[in-house]
């Protein structure tokens, strides 16, 4: 859902990160899923929109080193494989929302 917003940001045990959203949805994404996702110009080439990084080239054990909100509209977060140039805004975040209700919705 675009429009909603992070009240709660947590690394969970090493292999995830959680979104608490303010209409109570809980949004819980692998760390690797979620770095490789990352869309930076590192990450993402920004004429083609083809990704740069491959799937396999994510370490299994990413995690985040720190998290950061970026004004009211995103969060930044370094990573254990050196990353640290990707933003990923709230909305970016809820559409890709890993749930079974989410993924049902965009498979409409």
């Amino acid at each position: 859902m675009q429009g909603a917003n992070p009240v709660e940001v947590s690394a969970q045990d090493g292999r995830q990160i959680q979104i608490r959203w303010d209409d109570g949805h809980v949004s819980v994404f692998p760390n690797p899923e979620l770095r490789w996702q990352c869309a930076c110009a590192s990450c993402v080439d920004e004429w083609s929109g083809k990704r740069h990084l491959e799937r396999a080239g994510v370490p299994d054990d990413v995690q985040p080193t720190s998290m950061s909100l970026v004004g009211n509209y995103a969060l930044q977060i370094d990573w254990s494989d050196g990353h640290s140039t990707g933003i990923y805004s709230f909305d970016y975040l809820r559409a890709m929302c890993p749930c079974p209700a989410c993924t049902a919705l965009r498979a409409r």
